[in-house]
């Protein structure tokens, strides 16, 4: 398992879907983009603005359920891809147990959000579709100032002589 971290909801041009983009927290920052629906797009872009509807959201009533009954929602797990759908895993502590219980990808992360519960995604789903980023323009120019500084370091003026 590899700890993500919500970068954001988005919407990708030009289908206009939404999407939400998980980022390993460590190593090389792979991305997992991931399609969703958009009340769900909707209900996870509220969570993190803090926006706080007059009546509860399908999301906020779910967490207020598992409240009521003890049970409180420990980490979210994106376990895989079949058939370009993904899937997930609620894993809540209920009394002294554990119990898992499948989900979709965009519900687990609508309510990790409101839990402030961790993501991860499995090590075979990161290998099989996650997205090593472009380098920033900005991180370009450093190694390319590195390289110069480094060049600059090793040569003499005999390097010049014909």
């Amino acid at each position: 398992m590899t700890p993500m971290e919500l970068i954001g909801v988005r919407v990708e041009i030009p289908a206009n879907t939404p999407m939400v983009l998980l980022q390993e927290q460590e190593g090389q920052h792979r991305l997992l983009p991931i399609y969703i629906g958009s009340p769900e797009a909707a209900s996870i872009h509220y969570a993190l603005e803090g926006v706080d509807p007059p009546r509860p959201l399908t999301h906020d009533l779910f967490i207020t359920v598992l409240e009521r009954l003890g049970a409180s929602l420990r980490r979210v797990v994106v376990t895989e891809v079949r058939d370009h759908t993904y899937y997930a895993e609620l894993h809540l502590d209920v009394g002294e147990e554990e119990q898992v219980v499948s989900s979709r990808p965009s519900d687990a992360i609508a309510l990790a959000v409101r839990c402030e519960a961790p993501l991860f995604a499995s090590d075979a789903l990161l290998d099989e579709v996650g997205q090593v980023p472009e380098p920033e323009p900005e991180e370009e120019a450093e190694e390319i100032i590195d390289e110069f500084k480094d060049f600059i370091e090793s040569v003499s003026p005999d390097d010049f002589a014909t």
